[in-house]
């Protein structure tokens, strides 16, 4: 896990700028943009208080909302955990997914899409992720902390065709039983809730499941997503889906230089 923030390498660059618009003659560096929020993304900063190494703060946000809503941030992560995947000599789409949620305080001043989780006591958002069993995020999710698992995790379910033929079987906790399984036996995807060694008391490590909390534990080195800042649930997706990408990007040996 590289533990501060890196600029693109020119081979990075190479596999993202596949999605971005940069045929087009601007004046701005999409490649300085797309650095820009990854910065964002690592540092926690504000918007206005972005580094003067970067394009404006303006341009930077224009660009970060516009990718969001299309879908294109999304489609960088997916691909990027599709080359990973293919480096370790895996099949593209995982055949194992591992859901799991987090509940998040928000920012002051925020009133859109929020609840109490009374069960962590945490005011602020949840969020709802599928990853895969080398802890990368495929699908994510954000709603009101008040909000059960369970109905609210069905949208992870909400895959392209080819991830969901792909997909056979999710582990999950027993919060996600009712609603979200029936989702999955519908779609022909086992549903399975590990459970704990009898006689065993206190913390214990679930098989499969430590995967998806260690996922969340790296959420630790993106300060931006440590507190949710947005006022959009949009773009507090983009930002789990930009810190998914930085921690696959390392891992891309044949992309490093």
């Amino acid at each position: 896990m590289t533990t501060q923030y890196e600029r693109l390498t020119d081979g990075q660059w190479e596999v993202i700028k596949e999605y971005l618009p940069v045929k087009r003659k601007r004046q701005l560096d999409l490649r300085e943009v797309f650095n820009a929020i990854l910065w964002i993304t690592r540092t926690g900063a504000q918007w206005r208080n972005l580094d003067s190494s970067f394009p404006s703060w303006t341009a930077v946000y224009y660009y970060f909302y516009r990718w969001s809503r299309q879908g294109l941030l999304e489609q960088i992560n997916r691909a990027l955990n599709e080359l990973e995947r293919l480096e370790l000599e895996r099949q593209v789409h995982p055949s194992l997914g591992i859901v799991d949620s987090q509940s998040v305080k928000l920012a002051p001043m925020i009133y859109e899409y929020r609840g109490i989780d009374g069960h962590k006591k945490i005011n602020g958002r949840k969020r709802q992720l599928l990853t895969d069993t080398l802890g990368r995020i495929w699908q994510a999710s954000v709603h009101p902390a008040n909000e059960h698992d369970s109905p609210a995790g069905v949208v992870l379910l909400d895959l392209e065709i080819e991830h969901l033929e792909c997909l056979q079987k999710i582990v999950a906790d027993k919060a996600y039983r009712g609603t979200f399984a029936d989702a999955c036996e519908e779609l022909n995807i086992e549903f399975e809730v590990p459970h704990r060694p009898k006689g065993t008391k206190g913390f214990v490590v679930e098989a499969k499941r430590w995967v998806v909390e260690r996922t969340i534990a790296w959420f630790n080195f993106f300060r931006r997503i440590q507190i949710d800042y947005e006022h959009t649930i949009e773009s507090s997706v983009a930002f789990i889906y930009l810190a998914n990408s930085s921690m696959v990007l390392p891992k891309l040996n044949r992309f490093s230089e």
